[in-house]
């Protein structure tokens, strides 16, 4: 028998408003400016408040919203001020439980949407409008079928040669078994191949351009472009010797067991290597077109004459939003008219619900753009040393929590703030994620910043004798000399981190 009963318990939901704050605060500027494209795209209510050129050229080096001015940090203050003076480390932000929305709120003069006001770039109908250049390229397979074209084949050869080019991967390795490749063949192409005829057709593949492609180890891409070059000299033919036999000795530096093996001295080893070294171990590489990918600073971060911070968003943070004027007009008109039939209520319904949309939105914006400059103005306040001389030296150690703190937020929401976004100061771009780093205690008891240690680090894996590297164990035991009590594990946790291979890979003939 089911029992009925009555209870009363306590939920903690988002609401559509606090996930789409949460959404636009995770965004970089050019993630927030295709969204913003796409909000105005669905919802026309939404609209950019155009204003003259000369207005916004004057305008450009204050890229920050109206009601929430650019934060001065004098920087030998503690705490950092806005410039009402109010309390930056209180930041209000709107209670969307309690948020409603009313008619009225549309009535209103549209000056409303000055908020919101920032750098914008007018465009003029009679400017020539230009366009960016780009340069054509062509893929690696349409390359090799180029150079494959006038050479004397049969129909069956150019087939198989065809799909052996298509086979290739992005670094111009065939990686498949040849045995595979004939089943392929057999099923996809109803053509029966032997490997034998895969392999001849394969070695006329390798004959192409660039040299050592359709190689299936690196090897045989090797070996593929040191019998092209020329002339073959001995030290040439000592590399082919070195490697086909010793390229795992070559691989792990045991030069000693390699000048043995091949019995040479050390200067004739380097020699040979070198021009091992000089080999291209990806030749598919150099056909393939990379996008250039662009940093786009989300603020801006300068030192005034009167050594006051100056910090701001740029421009694509900070959008002229409005409410669009005709779908008001709409409303007004609909309260004004007397005759209301069927379909004036389901259109008046539709512009009511864009127009909350366009508020929400708004709203979100807002928020967004104000705790961007909360959270960059505590970051700022406790990075001063930094800012004023940009010696990575002086960054001070700094987490998450400390600046959530600071401005009375959730760890979650300054994760989101530092993800993905950029700074511009007087001394280069940085990620906002550089910043942060974990605090190593010194013998003096003073805490400094992790980044100081692997500077140190890296000065000395740099400064070291090539003939014999620094072990891990010696870098901890010179950074204890220091005064960094740091252990061999983060010795090696930081020198991976870097980038840095282990002492055996970093000698040097």
């Amino acid at each position: 028998m089911l029992k009925q009963g009555l209870y009363q318990k306590q939920l903690q939901k988002l609401s559509p408003q606090q996930i789409q704050f949460i959404q636009l605060l995770q965004l970089n500027s050019i993630d927030f400016e295709k969204r913003l494209d796409e909000e105005m795209t669905e919802n026309p209510a939404l609209e950019i408040q155009s204003e003259d050129a000369d207005d916004a050229f004057a305008n450009n080096e204050q890229d920050v919203i109206d009601d929430t001015p650019a934060p001065i940090l004098d920087k030998d203050a503690d705490e950092y001020s806005m410039n009402d003076n109010s309390d930056g480390d209180n930041v209000e932000t709107p209670e969307y439980e309690d948020y409603e929305l009313d008619m009225s709120d549309y009535m209103d003069d549209v000056s409303e949407a000055d908020e919101y006001s920032g750098y914008e770039n007018p465009s003029d109908p009679n400017e020539e409008q230009k366009e960016l250049p780009f340069a054509q390229s062509i893929s690696l397979t349409e390359t090799l079928e180029e150079q494959l074209a006038p050479l004397m084949m049969t129909d069956k050869e150019r087939e198989i040669a065809r799909h052996l080019i298509g086979m290739l991967e992005e670094d111009g390795y065939l990686r498949r078994p040849l045995k595979n490749i004939a089943y392929d063949m057999a099923f996809l192409s109803e053509m029966h191949v032997t490997e034998v005829e895969l392999e001849q057709v394969l070695s006329i593949i390798q004959t192409l351009d660039p040299a050592g492609i359709g190689a299936r180890s690196l090897e045989e891409c090797l070996l593929i472009q040191l019998k092209r070059m020329s002339p073959q000299t001995d030290d040439l033919k000592m590399a082919k010797v070195l490697v086909e036999k010793y390229m795992d000795d070559l691989a792990r530096k045991h030069y000693d067991k390699l000048t043995n093996s091949l019995k040479i001295d050390r200067v004739r080893l380097k020699t040979i290597v070198e021009i091992i070294r000089h080999l291209n171990p990806k030749p598919g590489e150099n056909q393939i077109s990379y996008k250039t990918q662009y940093i786009i600073p989300d603020f801006i971060v300068s030192v005034d004459d009167n050594d006051m911070f100056q910090i701001s968003l740029t421009s694509r943070n900070t959008p002229m939003l409005k409410i669009s004027q005709d779908y008001q007009d709409s409303i007004k008109g609909y309260q004004a008219g007397e005759k209301k039939d069927k379909s004036q209520k389901n259109k008046i319904q539709f512009i009511k619900q864009k127009l909350d949309n366009a508020k929400w939105f708004i709203e979100a914006v807002r928020q967004r753009q104000n705790t961007l400059l909360n959270t960059m103005n505590a970051i700022v306040s406790l990075q001063k040393d930094f800012f004023v001389d940009g010696d990575i030296e002086k960054l001070n150690p700094m987490i998450l929590k400390d600046v959530a703190d600071r401005i009375n937020m959730d760890i979650s929401t300054i994760s989101r703030v530092a993800n993905a976004k950029y700074v511009q100061t007087n001394h280069g771009i940085y990620s906002l994620k550089e910043f942060f780093s974990e605090g190593i205690q010194t013998d003096s008891g003073e805490e400094v910043s992790n980044r100081e240690v692997k500077k140190i680090l890296k000065d000395y894996i740099e400064n070291e004798s090539k003939d014999d590297p620094l072990t891990d164990e010696k870098l901890t035991d010179l950074l204890n000399e220091k005064g960094y009590n740091i252990a061999r594990r983060t010795v090696a946790k930081y020198r991976e981190q870097m980038n840095i291979p282990v002492a055996r890979l970093r000698k040097e003939l």
